[in-house]
């Protein structure tokens, strides 16, 4: 899926809202554990009800990895669900992957051929061979931890240089040596308000995937207010707070309710740029 295809679809569903497939067979309605695969029937459930009102899914590979072989089938069967029943949905493996070059050239054949997912979450630490494996595959994307919402963040991410450049500021001006805003977005956490002007700054065009509303306490409001673009440039993901709002045999509707609640607030922030 390339950038315009992404922005049409925003404008068709009147959402950027990605659903988050953290999926945790301790947290999933016990009703479920007596299928065959609870973790599968989970994330159908909850796509099935969800479809409507997002443009993305995000499974989480580290949810999938703590259950060995049946997590990573339950994953599989996840991707070519969505693939088959919803081929207008953009797929997000947050895998955080990222080593020196032959090891993330086997991650890259892993989710690009293998997988033929849409885009996988990579880290920058290592540098550039360890990124650009990742950006040889046409029509796929890099997203590049820039930002995050997490406490720790503070211990790199914004540490500053010798002339006063944040760390995450040289990761968005280095990265842009590599690739453009055609197959990379990077990872900005929703926690992070008004820094979304300084990303904005470096970065005006690429997409950033957004995690850290709901559960997390980001805002909404200030992301949109700081990080749109006039082509949105955003991809907000909630999980937490939808896929387990509610864990009786009602679930899957109960999460259809939540997602609709963002999707609708996300309407009223794109009135703007459509």
């Amino acid at each position: 899926m390339n950038k315009h295809e992404l922005f049409e679809n925003i404008k068709k569903k009147k959402s950027f809202l990605c659903v988050g497939l953290d999926t945790d067979i301790k947290k999933i309605p016990e009703h479920l554990l007596k299928e065959e695969d609870p973790i599968f029937a989970f994330n159908k459930a909850i796509i099935d009800a969800t479809v409507p009102y997002c443009i993305a899914y995000k499974p989480n590979l580290a949810f999938y990895e703590s259950m060995g072989v049946k997590g990573w089938i339950a994953f599989e069967k996840t991707v070519e669900y969505i693939k088959k029943n919803y081929p207008d949905q953009f797929i997000i493996a947050d895998a955080k992957r990222g080593d020196i070059g032959n090891t993330s050239a086997m991650y890259a054949r892993t989710f690009f051929e293998e997988l033929n997912i849409d885009s996988v979450t990579v880290a920058p630490y290592m540098g550039e061979d360890s990124v650009t494996p990742f950006l040889t595959y046409e029509g796929k994307w890099v997203i590049l931890l820039a930002l995050t919402s997490n406490k720790g963040s503070h211990d790199f991410q914004l540490t500053t240089d010798t002339e006063g450049e944040r760390l995450f500021e040289k990761v968005l001006r280095k990265s842009q040596e590599w690739a453009n805003d055609q197959n990379m977005m990077y990872v900005v956490g929703a926690t992070q308000g008004r820094m979304f002007e300084d990303i904005r700054k470096i970065a005006p065009n690429h997409f950033l995937l957004v995690p850290g509303i709901g559960a997390q306490g980001g805002s909404l409001e200030e992301v949109c207010k700081y990080g749109m673009t006039k082509e949105c440039g955003l991809i907000v993901n909630s999980s937490r707070a939808i896929i387990y709002a509610d864990k009786t045999e009602n679930f899957a509707n109960v999460a259809a309710e939540e997602a609709k609640k963002v999707q609708q607030q996300m309407e009223k922030e794109l009135a703007a740029i459509l």
